[in-house]
């Protein structure tokens, strides 16, 4: 070690940076609506959608606006949130995400990160449009979780004791994805860990040492997002997968992310997996509650260099995403045909 530097506690950044009433209903209402989506009392389709992640502030904010506007266009039949994220995995090195690079010049000026996330998700929570986020490092939602109405588990993270313990006391709707090999047990694994009480080591409001208590999160689903098989959205892969959460005793309504391996991370192809899934939620397959999907302002992305200056406006410095005009049709087209959806 070369260094450790005290952070400003989570009650003081919350404090400095507080939630007003309008973001808070925005929180409550979407996490309600999750949960309602979830048990099949409201049968909108939940669909998580936006930036890979999210590198500074002025084009997340006019994609949360845009998409704000089409959310309303499309909210008798689709239930829109706002994918956030500000922690990015790593298989080796790169670029981590906001929270940890701010600047994008390697400085890790943490602090400012965790202030500039906060801040981007009040915004965004202030619009009325409600956010989610994955959570990579279990000390992070001190600092954030009351501007979340949906969380991920990531796939490299899914087996993790830490981030099943973590999930167990979020207040939020979790979603586990699939391991990388595309093996769905450690998800099932996860849901059944995480719905049940724990007590662990974290920190509290003050950024004291703690031991952690919960009660169980009981919104745990499963999220599909292929592995090195291959794609898992098939009719037969759903098919699969609900049948291994029925005999699990979990719960039966899944997500699909139309990246990652399901679009052999061609980001073209998410429009593929989109239309397919509708497809089988119009056909009547009740246990599609949910869909994924990486998109931004302009489509593909960009490599982050040491010449910042150069980087271009709204395209994504991690997985590359659809642009907006996809994003609209796709939207907009699956909203057309949910309303002939069989019930």
């Amino acid at each position: 070690m070369t260094e450790v530097r005290r952070l400003a506690p989570p009650i003081q950044l919350k404090s400095r940076l507080a939630i007003r009433e309008t973001a808070n209903q925005t929180v409550v209402d979407g996490r309600e609506t999750v949960q309602r989506i979830l048990d099949g009392t409201d049968r909108r389709l939940l669909v998580v959608i936006g930036p890979c992640s999210i590198h500074e502030e002025r084009s997340a904010l006019e994609y949360a606006e845009r998409l704000k506007r089409l959310s309303a266009e499309v909210a008798d039949r689709l239930f829109v949130v706002m994918r956030v994220y500000f922690e990015k995995p790593r298989t080796t090195i790169g670029w981590k995400g906001l929270i940890y690079d701010p600047h994008l010049d390697g400085s890790d000026d943490v602090e400012v990160g965790l202030a500039r996330a906060r801040e981007i998700m009040l915004r965004i929570n202030e619009m009325g449009l409600p956010a989610a986020t994955e959570f990579l490092d279990p000390i992070v939602p001190q600092y954030l979780d009351d501007l979340v109405a949906w969380a991920a588990v990531g796939a490299r993270t899914t087996e993790s004791q830490t981030h099943r313990q973590m999930a167990s006391g979020l207040s939020m709707p979790v979603g586990f994805k699939n391991s990388t090999d595309g093996s769905l047990q450690v998800a099932l694994d996860a849901m059944l860990s995480a719905r049940h009480p724990h007590s662990f080591l974290g920190i509290d409001s003050g950024g004291i040492t703690s031991v952690v208590r919960t009660t169980g999160n009981p919104y745990g689903h499963l999220v599909l997002r292929g592995g090195k098989a291959g794609t898992n959205y098939d009719p037969a892969s759903i098919a699969a997968a609900a049948e291994a959460l029925k005999k699990a005793g979990l719960r039966e309504g899944l997500m699909v992310d139309c990246s990652h391996a399901n679009s052999a991370k061609v980001f073209a192809r998410q429009e593929e997996v989109w239309n397919s899934v509708v497809e089988q939620r119009v056909g009547g397959n009740s246990a599609l509650v949910a869909m994924m999907v990486e998109s931004h302002l302009s489509e593909g992305n960009q490599s982050l260099t040491s010449d910042r200056s150069g980087l271009r406006y709204g395209v994504s410095i991690t997985d590359a995403c659809i642009g907006w005009e996809t994003t609209e049709r796709m939207l907009r087209s699956a909203a057309e045909r949910m309303g002939i959806v069989v019930r």
